[in-house]
Formats: structure tokens, C-alpha cells, sequence
């Protein structure tokens, strides 16, 4: 059972990598069977991030993401945020790191990324009330810097009447070779679509979350088994390649096949 502590709510020049299947954009008609009334009650946002052994990088994640809090109040003051992590099974110093931070977080055995999102997930939606249609999931990875403009993007999918908004990452340059870094800006030219879906950022209509069952308690792609359920049924799936995501760019990631694997397969010196 995971254990839990409260908080109150409060690019650079790489190209990012994009789904291949935008299923429409921010603003334009809904897809499907599956209409959302627009929100009439007060939206909120939480914001989930898993985390396993990220003492090195979950800072630099919880800054960029309280600096997104705070642009969101900004822009668009009606509107409530928090951040949830959990802590997956973390054996280093990543929860003494993460307690400096007005966040929310819940402690769990090693359970993988699947149900790690889902146990924030879950937290989120009981914590606090509010009509699911004007509640928004978003979803990040604790190696990763999301854009100071993140929660605002989200929230205008929010109210665009977008059920999920699949969104680009880029690779931390600096983790990468510099031949590395020639391959992958190579492979990733001006409007390049390359069909993946990244949790690193990701973001789900709170009714829709629940009517698609949620995350799948898998060790890993349970983005894309999500996204995939939400097409498959019918659910409006917006995409953007706007305010891609930093996301680490280690060959060993926490994941066999995540996206630490695909670079090094993809880019990396292998075979």
C-alpha cells in the first residue's frame, strides 16, 4: 500500500520528436463517439510523476514544474493545480530530495511505471472533488523538464474539449555524444513525425482516464496502450509538437524498451 504526504495545490534549439497520427489539433472538432460537456465547475490540473531512483535529476523536474504552476496561475487564474509523485520503490535519495518541495507524495514497493501512474493517479482524482469533465491528468517522468508554458498548454486542451493531448519530448542534449546529437538532429527534421507516444508528456481528460480504465499495470508502454485504447474507441486525440519536453537522454533508462533503449538502438553505436 503506498503511503502518502500532502501539499497544498499551487526548448531549446532540438526539434521534437512527434506523434505520426495527431488525430486532430488543439481547437478543432472532436473525433468519435464521445463528447465532453464543457466544464462548468472550477478545472483543476494534477500533475503525476512517477519516479525510481531520480535523486540526480527529479530537482531540476520539480523546479521546471512549479515554474509551470506558476505561469499557469498566471495565465489562467480560474484554474487549480498540484503535483503528485510517487516514489516507485526508490532505494536512493530521491525522497529526501523531493520533500523540499510543496508537492504531493506517496511512497510505494517497487510496482513499475504503469502502476505507478496510476497509484497518482488515483490519489489526484480522491483528494479532491470536482466534476471529472473540468479535470485534467497530466503526466511527466521524473528525468524530465517540461516548458513554463506546459500547464497552460494542457489546460487549453482542457478546454478545447480534447480528451488527450499526446505531446513531443526532446533529448537532453547535454547527456548526449556529440555524434549522437548530429544523428538524432539529423533524424528529426522541421515537421518530422515519428509516431511515438511519451508519458513524459501526456495529458488525459479525468473522464475520459476513468472510462478508458486507466493506466495498464505494465513496466512499461502504458502511454501507448493508453493512447491506442483512447483511438480505438473513439476518444478525441489531439497532438502537438509545441513546447516539446527535456527529457533525459541516458542509454540506460528505468525501462527495458523505454526511451532510454530507443535512443541507444536508434542513435547509439550498437550491434
Amino acid at each position: 500500500m503506498a503511503a502518502s504526504r500532502s501539499a497544498p495545490a499551487r526548448g531549446g534549439g532540438l526539434r521534437p520528436e512527434c506523434p505520426s497520427r495527431p488525430g486532430g489539433h488543439l481547437g478543432g472538432p472532436g473525433r468519435g463517439d464521445h463528447p465532453v460537456t464543457r466544464p462548468e465547475s472550477r478545472a483543476r490540473i494534477d500533475v503525476v510523476v512517477p519516479a525510481h531512483d531520480e535523486a540526480d535529476r527529479i530537482a531540476a523536474c520539480l523546479d521546471a514544474l512549479l515554474v509551470a504552476v506558476d505561469r499557469l496561475a498566471a495565465e489562467r487564474p480560474g484554474v487549480d493545480a498540484a503535483v503528485t509523485v510517487v516514489l516507485d520503490g526508490c532505494t536512493d535519495g530521491t525522497a529526501s530530495v523531493v520533500a523540499r518541495y510543496p508537492v504531493d507524495v506517496l511512497t510505494t514497493d517497487r510496482v513499475g511505471v504503469g502502476r505507478a501512474r496510476t497509484i497518482g493517479a488515483t490519489h489526484a482524482l480522491r483528494a479532491h472533488d470536482g466534476d471529472p469533465a473540468a479535470r485534467w491528468l497530466a503526466h511527466t517522468d521524473a528525468d524530465s523538464r517540461v516548458h513554463e508554458r506546459w500547464l497552460v498548454q494542457q489546460c487549453d486542451a482542457l478546454a478545447s474539449g480534447a480528451q488527450v493531448l499526446v505531446g513531443a519530448v526532446v533529448p537532453d542534449p547535454d547527456d548526449l555524444a556529440p555524434v549522437v546529437l548530429d544523428r538524432w538532429t539529423l533524424a528529426h527534421p522541421p515537421g518530422a513525425a515519428l509516431g511515438h507516444v511519451h508519458g513524459a508528456n501526456l495529458g488525459v481528460l479525468a473522464a475520459a482516464y476513468v472510462s478508458l480504465g486507466g493506466f495498464d499495470p505494465v513496466p512499461e508502454h502504458e502511454d501507448a496502450r493508453l493512447v491506442a485504447r483512447a483511438r480505438a474507441l473513439g476518444f478525441r486525440v489531439d497532438a502537438t509538437v509545441d513546447l516539446p519536453v527535456v527529457t533525459s537522454g541516458r542509454f540506460s533508462g528505468r525501462t527495458p524498451g523505454g526511451y532510454a533503449e530507443h535512443l541507444r538502438q536508434r542513435y547509439g553505436d550498437v550491434g
